[in-house]
C-alpha cells in the first residue's frame, strides 16, 4: 500500500496559531544546522582515517626482497662464527628453503590463513591492485540532475548536470565579513538631535504612517475585490519596528483593519472549497469572487491571530526579541486589541471565526483589569440583546458554563449576570419570528390593471399565492429553530445554576444565581419544582444569605408557583412570613435599592395569586407597608403607596382600615411576625394622614387618593400618568440617583418663604395636638370616628 502523507484538515489549519508555526520553522532550521554539523563531523573523521592509513602504509615486495638479501649476507657472516654442528642438516635445509620465500617474511603471523594458497586465475591483477596505496573518499558524491536525452546516429545519449552544492563554509565567511562591515558602519557617530528636532521628526514619521494607512484603507474600501491583496500590506504594519512611532501605528492599524473588516465582510459565512469544486471550471466572475473570499478569510484569520498574540504577550508579561515596545505600552495595545475583538464579536456574529472570538472574549470577562472586564461584559450583553435566533447566544453560554466549571466557581459575579440579558421570553418569540420573516411587497390591484395584461395578471396571482405559502413556511421553520436553540441554551443556564446551588452555596455567585432563577423560573421543568423550593427555603432558613439574596429566593419561589406551578399543591406561607418579618429591615439608606425587588415580590405574591391569599394576610401587609412608607425615600414611598392602591382595588373590604371601629376581637399586634394572627383588622391607616403632608407632591397625591378609598373615577381618582403605571415603574421614575428632584422644585420668593415657614410651624403644632388626642383616646378604648377626624385635620 502506498504510504501517502496525510493532508491536515482545514479546521486543523485554522486552529494552528502563530506560535505553532514559529516553532515549526525553528525546528526546521535546527534540523538543517544539525545536518550540516553532522556532515562536518563525518568529513573530519574521514580526514583522520586517511592520515592513519597513510602512516600505516605497507611496504612493497621489492623493498622486502632487498632487506631479505641484506639479511642473508649477515647470516652467512654469522654462520662462519656460529657452530653449525648444533643443527641437523635437515633443519638447516628447511630454514634455507623458507628464507627463499618472501611470503614468510611479509605474512601476518596472527592470521590463521595457510601458508600455501592455491593460485587463482586473476592473481596478478589482484596483486597489482593491492600494491597501489589506498585512498579513502573524502568528498561526498555529487548528485546528478537527469535531463532529457539526446538521440544521435549512434543511439540515445543520456544527459545529466551536477546539482549545485552550497558551500556552507564559504557562506559563513561571507556572513562574518558582512557582520564586520556592519559593525564598522555602526561605529560611525550618528548626528545628535535636540529634543525639538526629535519631536518634529517623530511627528513627520507619524504623519507619513497615517497617510499610508489612510491610502491603503481607502483603496481597499473603494474596490475590495481587486485590492484585497493590500490587506496584507496593511496588516504588515502591525509589526512596525520604529520605537518612536511603533505603539501609535500599531493601534491605528488595529482599529483601521477592524473597521475595514466590518465594512467589507459579507452577510454570510464563507466555507472552504472542496477539491471537486476547485477542479471544476467556472466563470471569471465566480473565480474572482472565490479569490476575494479566500483572501478575505485568510487575512481575517491572521488579523485575529495578531490580536490574540498581543493579548497573550501582555498577559504573560512577555517581551519580543526586538524590544521595540515596553511592557507598559503593551497594556495599551492589549486594551485596543480587546476593543477590536469586542466590536467584531457584536458586529459580525454571522461571519467566520466567531466562535474563536467568543473563546477569546469570555475568559477576559473574569480579568483582574476592571476596564477589560467591563468591555467584554458589555460586548456580551449587546450580543445577547441583538441576537434574535440564538446561535451566538448558545455559543457564549456554552463557553461561560465551561469557564465557571473549569475555575471551580471562582469567577466574578458579573460573568453570570450576563445571563439576565438573554432574549428568552415567551412573549418575544412570536414578535421575533415576525421580524425574521422576510416581508415581500406584492402588487396592488390597480397596479396590476395598469401594467399587466389579463394573462399576466392570472400568472401573477398564482405566483404571489405560492410566494406567500413559501414565506409562511420559512417563518414557521425559523420559529422552530429558534425554540430549539432557546431550549438548549436554557438547559445549559439551569445546569450552571443548579451546580452552584448544590456545590457552592457560600459562593459570591449565589446572588446572581438567585436573580437568574427569579427571571427564568417560569421556564423551568415542573419535575424540578419540589426540590428547588426545598433548596430555596433551606437557604433562607440557614441565615447565611444577605437581605437582597433572601428577596431573590422569595421572588424565584413565587415565579415558579405563578407559572406552571399552579397545578402543584404547595403552600408558600413560610415565604410570606419571611417577607412580612423582614420588611422593617428596609430604610432610607443603603437598603432603599432593595425596595424595587420587594415591589416585584409583592406583585407576584398578591396581585397574581389573589385567589390563594386570605383577607387577614392582605390587611397585615397593607398596614405594615403603610408604616414602611414613612421612613423611606420618596420614590420608595410612591412605589409602596401604588402597591397599597392595588391591594385596596384587588381585595374586598380593605377600606375598613379607614375606619377605627373594631371588626373583631383582639388588639392589633404590630410586633408579631405572623401576618395571619396579628389582628390587622382592628387598626387604622393613620399613616396616610402624615403622608398627605409629605414634601413630595406625588406622595401627597397618592395619600389623598388612598384616604378617599382609591376610587377609579371621580374627584379622588389619580391622573392617568400615575394610575396606568406599575409600582416598579413609579419607583424607577422618581429615583433620585442623579441628585435631581422629580418634579423639579419651583423657585420661591423671600416673602412667600416666610409665609410658608409660619404655615409649617402652625401645621406641626396642630398635628402634634391631634396625634396626642388620638393616641390617648385609643389607649382609653374610646371609639372615635376616624373619617371625621381626617376631615377635620384636612380642613386645618
Amino acid at each position: 500500500r502506498k504510504n501517502t502523507k496525510r493532508v491536515p484538515s482545514f479546521r486543523k489549519l485554522l486552529r494552528t496559531s502563530q506560535i505553532k508555526l514559529d516553532n515549526k520553522l525553528k525546528n526546521k532550521q535546527y534540523k538543517q544546522k544539525s545536518a550540516v554539523k553532522k556532515y562536518r563531523k563525518e568529513q573530519k573523521k574521514l580526514r583522520e582515517a586517511v592520515r592513519d592509513a597513510i602512516s600505516r602504509k605497507p611496504f612493497p615486495l621489492e623493498e622486502c626482497k632487498k632487506k631479505q638479501v641484506a639479511r642473508e649476507w649477515e647470516e652467512k657472516e654469522e654462520e662462519d662464527a656460529l657452530p653449525l654442528d648444533m643443527m641437523d642438516e635437515d633443519d638447516l635445509k628447511l630454514m634455507e628453503d623458507l628464507a627463499q620465500k618472501a611470503s614468510f617474511l611479509t605474512r601476518d603471523l596472527s592470521s590463521n590463513e595457510p601458508v600455501h594458497i592455491k593460485k587463482r586465475k586473476h592473481e596478478s591483477v589482484i596483486e597489482k591492485y593491492e600494491k597501489v596505496p589506498r585512498r579513502l573518499q573524502t568528498e561526498p558524491e555529487k548528485e546528478l540532475i537527469h535531463l532529457l536525452p539526446i538521440k544521435d546516429k549512434s543511439g540515445i545519449i543520456p544527459q545529466a548536470v551536477e546539482k549545485p552544492v552550497l558551500n556552507v563554509a564559504h557562506d559563513e565567511e561571507e556572513d562574518t565579513e558582512e557582520m564586520e562591515e556592519a559593525e564598522d558602519f555602526n561605529e560611525e557617530p550618528l548626528p545628535i538631535l535636540t529634543p525639538e528636532e526629535m519631536a518634529a521628526q517623530r511627528r513627520q514619521m507619524l504623519q507619513e504612517r497615517k497617510m499610508h494607512i489612510a491610502a491603503l484603507a481607502s483603496a481597499i474600501l473603494s474596490e475590495p475585490d481587486s485590492n484585497i491583496k493590500k490587506l496584507k500590506e496593511l496588516r504588515a504594519m502591525l509589526m512596525e519596528q520604529d520605537p518612536n512611532v511603533a505603539v501609535i501605528v500599531r493601534k491605528l492599524v488595529m482599529v483601521s483593519l477592524m473597521e475595514i473588516f466590518k465594512d467589507i465582510a459579507p452577510s454570510y459565512k464563507i466555507r472552504p472549497l472542496t477539491e471537486a469544486e476547485k477542479a471544476t471550471k467556472v466563470k471569471k466572475e465566480t473565480q474572482k469572487l472565490r479569490e476575494f473570499e479566500e483572501g478575505l478569510v485568510s487575512q481575517y484569520k491572521f488579523y485575529l491571530e495578531n490580536l490574540e498574540q498581543t493579548i497573550k504577550d501582555w498577559k504573560q508579561r512577555k517581551l519580543k526579541k526586538s524590544n521595540v515596545i515596553s511592557l507598559k505600552a503593551y497594556k495599551g495595545l492589549a486594551e485596543v486589541a480587546v476593543k477590536c475583538l469586542c466590536e467584531l464579536l457584536v458586529a459580525l456574529p454571522h461571519f467566520n471565526f466567531h466562535n474563536n472570538i467568543i473563546v477569546l472574549i469570555v475568559p477576559l470577562m473574569n480579568d483582574p483589569s476592571k476596564m477589560i472586564s467591563e468591555l467584554c461584559v458589555e460586548a456580551v450583553k449587546k450580543l445577547f440583546k441583538q441576537d434574535k435566533l440564538g446561535y451566538a447566544s448558545l455559543g457564549v453560554v456554552k463557553v461561560i458554563s465551561g469557564l465557571v466549571r473549569g475555575r471551580n466557581y471562582d469567577v466574578r459575579p458579573e460573568v453570570l449576570k450576563v445571563f439576565l440579558h438573554l432574549r428568552i421570553k415567551e412573549v418575544e418569540l412570536q414578535k421575533d419570528s415576525e421580524d425574521i420573516a422576510p416581508k415581500k411587497k406584492f402588487m396592488t390591484y390597480k397596479e396590476k390593471r395598469k401594467n399587466l395584461s389579463r394573462m399576466q395578471r392570472k400568472w401573477k396571482k398564482a405566483e404571489e399565492k405560492l410566494e406567500r405559502e413559501l414565506l409562511e413556511a420559512e417563518a414557521s421553520e425559523s420559529k422552530e429553530k429558534k425554540l430549539k436553540l432557546h431550549t438548549e441554551t436554557l438547559n445549559i443556564v439551569f445546569v450552571t445554576y443548579f451546580r452552584i446551588l448544590k456545590k457552592a452555596q457560600k459562593s459570591p455567585l449565589l446572588p446572581a444565581v438567585l436573580e437568574g432563577l427569579a427571571k427564568f423560573a417560569h421556564l423551568i421543568n415542573v419535575e424540578f419544582f419540589d426540590d428547588l423550593l426545598i433548596v430555596l427555603h433551606s437557604l433562607i432558613a440557614s441565615g447565611d444569605l444577605s437581605y437582597r439574596e433572601s428577596l431573590h429566593c422569595i421572588l424565584s419561589a413565587f415565579h415558579i408557583l405563578s407559572g406552571q406551578g399552579d397545578v402543584l399543591n404547595i403552600d408558600p406561607m413560610k415565604f410570606y412570613t419571611h417577607l412580612y418579618k423582614t420588611l422593617f429591615s428596609l430604610h432610607a439608606g443603603g437598603t432603599n435599592e432593595d425596595i424595587g425587588i420587594v415591589l416585584q415580590c409583592l406583585d407576584v405574591m398578591f396581585a397574581k395569586r389573589r385567589k390563594q391569599v386570605s383577607r387577614q394576610r392582605a390587611l397585615a401587609f397593607l398596614k405594615r407597608l403603610s408604616i414602611l412608607a414613612l421612613h423611606v425615600l420618596p420614590n420608595s414611598s410612591v412605589g409602596i403607596l401604588a402597591t397599597n392602591r392595588v391591594f385596596m382595588q384587588t381585595f374586598p373590604r380593605m377600606d375598613l382600615l379607614l375606619d377605627n371601629e373594631s371588626q373583631g376581637s383582639g388588639v392589633y399586634l404590630p410586633e408579631l411576625d405572623e401576618p395571619e394572627h396579628c389582628n390587622a383588622q382592628n387598626t387604622a391607616l393613620w399613616e396616610l394622614h402624615l403622608l398627605q403632608r409629605h414634601y413630595h407632591p406625588t406622595v401627597q397625591k397618592f395619600a389623598s387618593h388612598l384616604i378617599a378609598g382609591a376610587p377609579a373615577e371621580g374627584s379622588g381618582a389619580l391622573p392617568l400618568d400615575l394610575s396606568q403605571r406599575s409600582a416598579t415603574e413609579l419607583f424607577e421614575t422618581y429615583c433620585m440617583k442623579g441628585m435631581t428632584f422629580n418634579p423639579p422644585v419651583a423657585s420661591v420668593t423671600p416673602r412667600r418663604k416666610d409665609t410658608f415657614l409660619q404655615m409649617d410651624s402652625f401645621v406641626d403644632e396642630e398635628l402634634n395636638k391631634q396625634l396626642q388626642q388620638h393616641i390617648s383616646e385609643t389607649v382609653a378604648h374610646k371609639p372615635l370616628d376616624f373619617a371625621k377626624h381626617l376631615k377635620e385635620s384636612s380642613l386645618a
